[in-house]
């Protein structure tokens, strides 16, 4: 059987490096990238999982709300991120959402977002780093993949972002918040492999439990990729 194709989303310009990080995450686990980007003609039977990658912040009129902060949109790259989430959904694809990934992830399942950070923090700093130098609080009650790729407890890791969920989509659960209370990570208890993280694993490939997040969506893009042929 071909490898497993894992798409991996992002903007028509710019952000080459994450995208490449997580593409060498993909390959490091038997995948193989698929890069999509606005104006790709999107075929979901080309991939067996996806990577909703990390960027500009989501247009809040996607969650009926008016700006509160300077713009800084990509309103196709929005458009495109929202059907490949939806169709992934919909067909029950692995699905890892980075990010505004994760943040768009929570949206088109009917949630909102915090628009500015700043006055949510009062534990933490608001200064952005690609280096380990949060910490994240693994829920102990969600028995989740962010349980079971991460560990219980405690583990560091690093900040790119001025927005975060505020109210939850349906169908997810909150396995991970900083210091603060503020969301890092939601999953899907009904998804094989949905789920959405704030920080940004590929910036830290060198942690092996950051690694995990991308060996399990792999794994399970190989057994979407094995029901599929089953079912042809």
């Amino acid at each position: 059987m071909d490898k497993p194709v894992i798409a991996i989303t992002g903007p028509s310009k710019g952000a080459r490096l994450p995208r490449f990080f997580v593409a060498a995450a993909v390959k490091l686990y038997g995948g193989k990238p698929l890069q999509l980007h606005p104006g790709t003609a999107l075929d979901p039977d080309a991939y067996h999982g996806v990577v909703i990658a990390g960027g500009h912040d989501v247009e809040p009129v996607l969650y009926a709300a008016e700006p509160e902060v300077k713009p800084n949109y990509d309103s196709e790259r929005d458009a495109l991120e929202s059907a490949v989430i939806k169709s992934a959904l919909a067909s029950q694809k692995p699905l890892l959402g980075i990010c505004r990934g994760a943040q768009l992830l929570n949206i088109c399942l009917g949630g909102t977002l915090h628009q500015s950070l700043r006055e949510q923090r009062k534990k933490t700093s608001h200064r952005w780093t690609v280096f380990p130098m949060k910490t994240l609080c693994i829920s102990r009650e969600v028995n989740g993949h962010i349980q079971q790729r991460l560990g219980q407890g405690r583990r560091k890791i690093n900040s790119l972002h001025n927005q975060a969920i505020n109210a939850l989509g349906e169908d997810l659960t909150v396995s991970a918040r900083d210091l603060d209370g503020i969301v890092q990570a939601i999953e899907s208890p009904n998804g094989p492999y949905t789920l959405g993280v704030q920080w940004h694993p590929e910036f830290l490939l060198y942690l092996g439990c950051q690694r995990a997040l991308f060996k399990g969506l792999v794994e399970h893009a190989t057994r979407f990729q094995q029901r599929q042929a089953a079912s042809q």
